[in-house]
């Protein structure tokens, strides 16, 4: 069954993200149009379309980032009222130098406190640390240099920062960059793993239609507007994507 093309489907008694009518414009240019999603807490929806379509407009949106008109509302299971969520937000592949001298634990404090990264962490904050990094099996990086992991190392240390504290709606833009075919899959069954333990929403910008069908629960096609939106075999089998994506 296919789901309105607007995704306007109504959320049940549970926690839900709803994007309504959202409309981002840079100067003449339209880059999102009248965008309405809703996302339910324990589900993966995933952005597909084709470059330059606003996928990680979108993103910046619910971020709160820019301006746009329309309305991002979040309620939970115990509110009919809107309140603010808590947003996990894990970036597309940043870049560090491999001479950068911070540290995984550095880079946490950095993130997370006010202490200053120079003074001596005390044994309390690194076990803190650790136990962040051991719900995307990273613990033993916590002294290792940023700069000399591996593309899928730090994605999940980028994961494990977006998830302190724990978020209702965690973001992943296109996190597959710089991971290798292994990598992605351990990736994204931490992901699960950690959805499926703290049931949150996730929103997942990708350009792999393998990993789309294999991870999302709904997908919506974008290009610039909600062209379609459905199941992954839906949307992927859809002559609207074909004739986007090919």
């Amino acid at each position: 069954m296919r789901v309105n093309p607007h995704g306007n489907n109504e959320c049940g008694v549970a926690c839900c993200t709803k994007v309504e009518h959202v409309g981002v414009k840079a100067g003449a240019d339209t880059i999102l149009e009248d965008v309405n999603l809703h996302m339910h807490c324990g589900e993966t929806t995933a952005i597909v379309g084709p470059n330059g379509a606003g996928k990680s407009t979108l993103m910046r949106a619910v971020l709160g980032e820019i301006p746009h008109t329309g309305q991002v509302r979040f309620t939970d299971a115990h509110s009919t009222e809107p309140v603010r969520p808590v947003i996990g937000y894990v970036p597309q592949m940043p870049r560090f130098d491999a001479q950068y001298p911070a540290t995984v634990c550095d880079l946490f404090v950095a993130c997370t406190s006010r202490r200053p990264v120079w003074l001596p962490h005390g044994r309390k904050l690194r076990e803190e640390i650790r136990e962040a990094l051991r719900a995307v099996h990273m613990e033993d990086a916590l002294d290792r240099r940023v700069g000399v992991l591996s593309g899928g190392e730090l994605q999940r240390v980028l994961l494990a920062l977006a998830l302190r504290p724990t978020p209702q709606i965690l973001l992943l833009d296109e996190p597959s960059s710089g991971i290798d075919i292994r990598g992605l899959h351990d990736y994204y069954e931490t992901v699960e793993q950690v959805k499926e333990h703290a049931d949150l929403s996730v929103l997942l910008i990708s350009h792999d239609p393998e990993l789309v069908r294999r991870y999302a629960d709904r997908t919506v096609l974008l290009n610039h507007r909600v062209v379609l939106s459905g199941t992954p075999e839906e949307v992927i089998a859809s002559p609207e994507y074909r004739a986007l994506l090919g």
